[in-house]
């Protein structure tokens, strides 16, 4: 059983950066004043040099850094984590009421019928009017 270690295909993390960053060859193209074909020939790269791969990383709006170490390992961990504050934080668990909220919602029906009420006298004065 061999373990053959990863490529560090630099293009194919730019691609997958800017795929989750929503964000279209074109786009990325404009950003860095190239055209789309450069975008994809750039995207097939193995390699690039530090000075393209920081105007890239200035145009995705992430360090080269982050490009270089890019990992879909890593991603997964950074959704999770965020994934795990957001329940601590209260976001996925029950909140606790200070109110009742069945009484909201009868006082917004009870608001809301007082409202009908008003527009039926006003439409009755004016047929009268008439």
């Amino acid at each position: 059983m061999s373990t053959a270690t990863k490529s560090n295909h630099i293009g194919r993390k730019i691609s997958r950066i800017r795929e989750l960053r929503d964000m279209k060859q074109e786009a990325l193209a404009q950003a860095l004043g190239t055209n789309q074909q450069a975008i994809s020939i750039l995207e097939n790269s193995e390699t690039i040099d530090d000075e393209k791969l920081s105007q890239v990383a200035k145009a995705l709006g992430v360090s080269a850094e982050a490009i270089k170490n890019f990992t879909e390992e890593n991603m997964i961990n950074y959704f999770n984590t965020f994934y795990d504050n957001s329940v601590a934080n209260g976001i996925n668990n029950p909140v606790n009421c200070t109110f009742n909220p069945l009484d909201k919602v009868v006082e917004l029906y009870e608001r809301m019928l007082q409202t009908e009420k008003e527009k039926v006298e006003y439409l009755e004065k004016l047929l009268k009017e008439k």
